[in-house]
């Protein structure tokens, strides 16, 4: 009887270590529950990071509105016709052309 019961106090034991801080532990999940959690967050940025960039190449395949304002703004692009006015200003403030 006595084996028994140190028998099961042994797996008792082992259990318990296993359950506190061996692998699986409830650290352990809680570690990785967290990890999942900085994962899904990180998943969501990068999903609509996605969702704007195929808004962007929809409205660059749709018209020519979107891509003539992109040339306008980002390659400093003007129409035939137009007149381009560029003014700077110095460090005082001072406008000068």
């Amino acid at each position: 009887m006595r084996i028994l019961i140190a028998v099961l106090a042994i797996l008792f034991l082992f259990l318990q270590f296993r359950l506190w801080v061996g692998e699986g532990s409830l650290a352990e999940v809680n570690n990785l529950k967290q990890e999942i959690a900085r994962q899904e967050q990180a998943l969501a940025g990068l999903r609509e990071r996605n969702r704007r960039l195929q808004a962007e190449v929809d409205d660059l395949r749709s018209g020519k509105a979107a891509i003539e304002e992109r040339a306008r703004s980002e390659l400093g692009m003007i129409k035939s016709g137009e007149i381009f006015y560029q003014v700077i200003q110095s460090d005082e403030g001072v406008v000068s052309e």
